[in-house]
């Protein structure tokens, strides 16, 4: 086995675009405990901050209200559901990032609906009215939190117009003057705000040209471009569930880099790249999701994907998601990292995990990224490599071994602590199958599910020579691995007898 040599000087900075956003349901789920109570985990162990999700100009939130009075249309905007999420978001530590979107049914051209939870996907009857929608949005949230904390706020005008299911007709031209007008509605707001689109879908690449092509000529203002990245094939439906093939985890990379390739030579190719969304699969019920395969596949993305755009946000963080209708178990298919209840997804720990690592790069590798601290301590991600095809199972052994420099302050032990997830240790999904795929555990269930779900942790002293640490790791089917190292400062008092546990004297020949 070739050992791999980790330089002790940093080779750049580990980039933070994979906690910069994550996904949600749809707005007004965020009123929800399970909802609360799951996103304060997320922020307790990853730290994400901004989070995007569908439906904040739908009828769920109850924004738009239309009216007569005195024989007279008028229109009263109503903010008590946006007022008590973006409280809670931010007393969690995070922030919107902002979805205009979907279309009020007052405002709607047609009747136009996608999801279980019926948002309309139809042009405004009234652009000028949809304009003062957004305007009135935007400024209330300027209002109520400040100008200072909103321009951290992105906000993007829909979501992949590209799709007739998302965008009556996909009409580009209607998507086109539709950004327009809320481009001009945000920044008439303020002109500091950050607005942005297309939200493309994969497979749209056409509109990042067209859409520079418009806004230069009509001199709309954009800030940032977003577009969307997912893997899977065409979907085999089985009742309350999906199965798909999976392009490798790779291509997710090769869509990540996309935006800045076709907008080359525009007037947008500077521009800050948001992945708004991205997964492996993108249905809600596809128990890919669940598995302990998802976080090895995604764990070579979190790793690199800060080197291509400025943010990709993982969809979604909590099961608490109602696209394609309630959810009928536990275990589903869900794209959360946490079940409902708060079960803990492999994926999760993989996130858990990347929170842990040091801001300086020692090395990377098909397999590993090392990272350092400030203080010495040196911060190990590994990874077994997967099999999107299933016909070659992945081997039940990985071996990876490295030099890894421990330095400062000098010394001549390190402590690693090692955190584990795969086929055995942190698989909730394989204990519930265990179980019997119980649809509604009880208490008894869920508080072992919990525990089958943390990972598996170990601790070892090893020795450091010449300022290095020979770790030699062999990890299990689909295994992700932390290693911390720290330098060790002994304090072990003199008169320390371990012999003297079992009351032997000193020197005593037992």
């Amino acid at each position: 086995m070739t050992r791999t040599t980790v330089s002790a000087d940093p080779q750049g900075r580990l980039s933070d675009a994979w906690r910069f956003a994550v996904g949600t349901g749809r707005f007004e789920l965020a009123l929800r405990r399970d909802y609360q109570d799951s996103l304060a985990l997320i922020q307790r162990d990853i730290g994400f901050r901004h989070i995007r999700g569908h439906g904040l100009l739908s009828d769920g939130v109850g924004v738009h209200r239309p009216y007569e009075y005195a024989g007279e249309r008028r229109v009263h905007h109503s903010f008590t559901y946006v007022d008590q999420v973006v409280d809670a978001y931010l007393d969690l530590g995070i922030r919107p990032f902002v979805e205009l979107g979907f279309m009020p049914s007052g405002l709607a051209s047609g009747d136009q609906t996608v999801f279980w939870w019926r948002g309309n996907v139809t042009p405004p009857e009234s652009h000028k009215e949809w304009g003062d929608l957004v305007r009135a949005t935007v400024a209330h949230l300027v209002d109520r939190y400040g100008i200072d904390e909103v321009r951290g706020w992105p906000i993007e005008v829909w979501n992949e117009p590209n799709l007739a299911d998302f965008w009556a007709g996909a009409d580009r031209d209607a998507y086109h003057h539709l950004y327009e007008v809320s481009a001009h509605a945000v920044k008439e707001v303020d002109a500091s705000l950050q607005v942005g689109g297309p939200a493309i879908s994969p497979g749209a690449d056409g509109w990042l040209a067209a859409f520079a092509e418009f806004v230069t000529e009509r001199q709309v203002p954009v800030d940032f471009v977003s577009r969307h990245a997912y893997t899977s094939g065409p979907a085999r439906h089985v009742p309350f569930g999906t199965h798909q093939s999976l392009a490798p985890a790779t291509d997710l990379l090769t869509q990540f880099a996309a935006p800045r390739r076709h907008l080359a030579g525009t007037a947008l190719a500077d521009l800050p790249v948001h992945i708004t969304e991205f997964n492996s699969s993108y249905r809600p019920d596809n128990p890919i999701h669940d598995t302990a395969f998802h976080a090895p596949y995604l764990a070579p993305v979190l790793a690199a994907g800060g080197d291509l755009v400025d943010s990709f946000a993982y969809w979604t963080f909590s099961d608490v998601f109602e696209e394609a209708g309630i959810p009928t178990g536990l275990f589903h298919g869900g794209f959360g990292l946490l079940t409902h209840r708060q079960i803990k997804k492999p994926t999760y720990h993989l996130y858990a995990f990347m929170a842990r690592l040091g801001p300086e790069v020692l090395a990377r590798g098909d397999d590993h990224l090392v990272t350092c601290h400030s203080d010495g301590r040196v911060a190990v991600l590994a990874w077994a490599p997967v099999d999107v095809t299933g016909r070659s199972p992945a081997p039940d052994r990985h071996p990876l071994a490295l030099s890894i420099p421990l330095g400062s302050p000098p010394t001549t032990s390190a402590f690693l602590l090692r955190s584990s997830v795969g086929e055995e240790a942190g698989n909730a999904w394989a204990a519930w199958a265990e179980m019997g795929r119980p649809r509604s555990p009880g208490v008894r269930q869920l508080d072992a599910l919990r525990e089958a779900a943390e990972p598996s942790r170990t601790h070892r002293a090893l020795p450091v020579a010449a300022g290095r640490v020979e770790v030699d790791l062999t990890l299990s089917r689909h295994e992700v691995t932390l290693l911390e190292l720290t330098p060790v400062v002994d304090e072990t008092p003199p008169w320390w007898d371990a012999d003297g546990l079992l009351g032997a004297e000193p020197g005593e020949d037992r």
